[in-house]
């Protein structure tokens, strides 16, 4: 197949694979539902300082990823890891210096993981991304239809998109009860959480030798690390507070964690500049009733049989969770990309 090739969702795999295929000459049109490119990658700006509301980290080890951020001339720097860790009990008592911090090692992007965004549509001609565009329903030969009524033909169709999030499409014909039943078994990474920033003048936690890594049995927050950007200081959280409990409750939420950060990190924690709180289970192109459910181990991941298109498939299902490696994290976000591209661009199946 030589024609046009549609995309649907912007996140990282969307927007890798379609540099790939622009790089390789592919007629291509890439379409998000938000009104913003990333899908879960998303970045928040204060002035000069960037906050991840999204994923926060990559790996050693995470090969595809490194070379990204290199191609794309991005800086890359570890998580502030000096210091003593907080632990804090169910009873409330708090316990400094717990020896460690759990994310030492970890690389974080200058600019926020929204700069890898930025860069890769910077490489796309903007007449073939299209933001507001929420697809509907999908058709065996190709043809998608739109939220607003449009219906647009293509060669190949590729669903970036979380494999529970497909399973929402009407598909024409029916797909069968094995790959229905594949896509809605396979749970979105991260979609059942919650995360919180709140923004500070400086990281005075570092002044009184501390990491800014917490964990907490009490909460709302149970996990708490450094978000620090360029200028001034950031904590982060993510929420251990089910997401049924906290929906609808976003004002008890910020005043719960900002309470809790200054039983933490004391006075000075009380008065954040800014926060930032998004609940992932609410964004209905991340999350599907079934990830309320916060996941409490990492998944086995990868493409399951029922997944692998048939030879004269024009469509292909494609996300971080389908990934032969690295399932749920950005790397696997970009392995999906390649297997993508190699469907695409050679025939193969992933």
């Amino acid at each position: 197949m030589s024609g046009t090739v549609a995309i649907v969702g912007g996140g990282l795999t969307g927007l890798a694979l379609a540099s790939r295929l622009h790089e390789a000459g592919r007629a291509f049109r890439l379409f998000e539902g938000r009104d913003r490119l990333g899908g879960r990658i998303n970045t928040a700006q204060v002035g000069s300082q960037w906050f991840d509301l999204g994923p926060s980290w990559f790996w050693p080890g995470q090969p595809r990823m490194a070379a990204l951020v290199q191609h794309l001339g991005l800086e890359v720097f570890p998580q502030y890891a000096e210091g003593a860790q907080i632990y804090e009990t169910a009873q409330g008592a708090v316990i400094r210096d717990r020896g460690f911090a759990s994310m030492q090692g970890s690389l974080r992007v200058r600019g926020g993981m929204g700069a890898i965004v930025q860069r890769l549509s910077e490489l796309l001609p903007e007449s073939r991304v299209k933001t507001g565009r929420v697809v509907r329903s999908v058709s065996g030969d190709g043809t998608l239809g739109f939220a607003d009524g449009d219906q647009q033909g293509f060669d190949q169709v590729v669903l970036a998109v979380p494999p529970r999030v497909a399973a929402e499409l009407d598909f024409t014909p029916d797909l069968s009860a094995s790959k229905l039943s594949a896509l809605r078994g396979i749970p979105t990474w991260m979609a059942g959480h919650a995360k919180f920033v709140a923004v500070y003048d400086t990281a005075f936690w570092r002044e009184d030798g501390l990491s800014g890594d917490a964990s907490s049995q009490r909460g709302p927050l149970a996990e708490i690390h450094d978000a620090s950007a360029d200028t001034g200081g950031a904590l982060f959280g993510f929420l251990g507070v089910p997401a049924t409990a906290r929906a609808g409750q976003r004002e008890k939420v910020i005043a719960a964690s900002v309470a809790q950060l200054e039983r933490l990190f004391g006075p000075r924690a009380a008065s954040p500049v800014e926060v930032f709180y998004t609940d992932w289970s609410e964004e209905p192109l991340t999350a599907v009733s079934s990830d309320q459910a916060s996941l409490t181990h990492h998944p086995a991941y990868g493409r399951p049989q029922a997944l692998v298109p048939a030879p004269d498939s024009r469509i292909l299902f494609a996300a971080t969770e389908l990934a032969s490696e690295m399932g749920g994290y950005l790397e696997g976000a970009l392995a999906a990309a390649d297997e993508a591209a190699a469907w695409v661009l050679a025939g193969s199946a992933p």
